[in-house]
């Protein structure tokens, strides 16, 4: 059974930046995806950004990008999410999530991709 573990939220004001952060344990395999999602109060859960084990491949949400950045320690089966210039609208619990589908050789940012759910860490931008 895969678990992960996501932990770095916090409140910043508007600007400032945080760093998330997402252990995960018990893959079975080496290739697989690592997603960063968020959910706005009264809103659907949107993905962020994903990243692919195996060749590093990303992807970002057009309204994160350029100001988020994911990466990888395949070593130590963490996932960290970078996020730099926050906005109000950043605001939402983030979940990372971790599955085995790909798209045209990129993990996907939709929910349907992805498996397994870490439990959400808080982010407040404040304006």
């Amino acid at each position: 059974q895969v678990q992960l573990v996501a932990s770095g939220g916090g409140s910043v004001q508007t600007g400032g930046s945080l760093r998330l952060s997402c252990g995960a344990s018990g893959y079975t395999s080496s290739r697989y995806c690592m997603g960063w999602f968020r959910q706005a109060p009264g809103k659907e859960r949107e993905g962020v950004a994903s990243i692919s084990s195996d060749d590093g491949k990303t992807l970002y949400v057009d309204s994160v990008k350029g100001r988020f950045t994911i990466s990888q320690d395949n070593a130590k089966n963490m996932v960290s999410l970078q996020m730099n210039s926050l906005k109000p609208e950043d605001t939402a619990i983030y979940y990372c999530a971790t599955g085995s589908n790909w798209v045209n050789g990129a993990c996907p940012t939709r929910r349907w991709a992805y498996t397994y759910w870490g439990q959400g860490t808080q982010v407040t931008v404040s304006s």
